[in-house]
């Protein structure tokens, strides 16, 4: 494969593609990403607004955080590199009034073909799924304009996050499909924001946030020792 579409873990493709019939069930095993929908929404809308923005949202899968963005009156473009995923979220954008780009591409290679071509790029969930998450902030960089925003959301690499996102999330609650962590592809915020500072991104905020499962629903935190959202910016 060539330089902009290497950055791929053929496993967790394989992994996400078991999951095609599975986005759009608000009570499966993606039903976490519909709880926690919210407070992204939330977290994007205060800090940068959505109305009238051009986003990306990068590692889209099945269209959950692109459809609430377009909701909220924003011209979005998808892009994902599980071809079933996108299947599943043009079906079901089709239902609605929504207009959403769909497309097959890796951050990387859509950075070289439109740079600073968006307002905001959203990277939810997808940093701990590839090889190279540095490389995946370093093309979101490149994706948005002067003065632009990019927000990521991710699991921290702690003990705290394994024994709760991971063993028991995965294996005693069975909230989350098996296998879908592994504890050394977590991204430390130290980490995120020594490559941002590579990257000459400037770091606007870093915020924790609690999900609770019982009662599906997520809370902003301090405690970032577990899931956390972080807000840069390019100069």
């Amino acid at each position: 494969m060539d330089g902009v579409n290497n950055n791929i873990d053929p496993r967790e493709l394989d992994r996400f593609d078991q999951q095609a019939d599975d986005w759009w069930d608000r009570k499966g095993p993606l039903k976490a990403l519909h709880d926690i929908n919210s407070i992204r929404i939330r977290y994007i809308q205060e800090r940068s607004g959505i109305q009238g923005k051009t986003f990306v949202d990068v590692g889209c899968g099945g269209g959950i955080l692109s459809e609430a963005l377009a909701a909220a009156g924003a011209q979005v473009t998808g892009i994902d590199m599980t071809e079933s995923a996108l299947q599943a979220a043009r079906r079901h954008v089709q239902g609605s009034h929504l207009k959403i780009e769909y497309r097959h591409a890796t951050a990387e290679a859509l950075s070289a073909e439109m740079p600073n071509c968006f307002d905001v790029a959203t990277c939810m969930e997808l940093l701990e799924h590839v090889p190279r998450p540095a490389s995946v902030l370093s093309a979101c960089a490149k994706l948005v304009r002067p003065g632009g925003d990019i927000f990521l959301a991710t699991v921290n690499r702690t003990w705290t996050a394994y024994a709760l996102v991971i063993f028991m999330a995965e294996n005693i609650l069975k909230i989350v499909r098996k296998g879908t962590h592994t504890y050394e592809k977590l991204v430390r915020p130290q980490e995120l924001a020594a490559w941002s500072a590579q990257t000459g991104l400037l770091n606007k905020n870093l915020a924790g946030y609690i999900y609770i499962p019982f009662i599906g629903t997520a809370y902003f935190s301090r405690f970032t020792k577990m899931n956390y959202l972080m807000h840069l910016q390019k100069p």
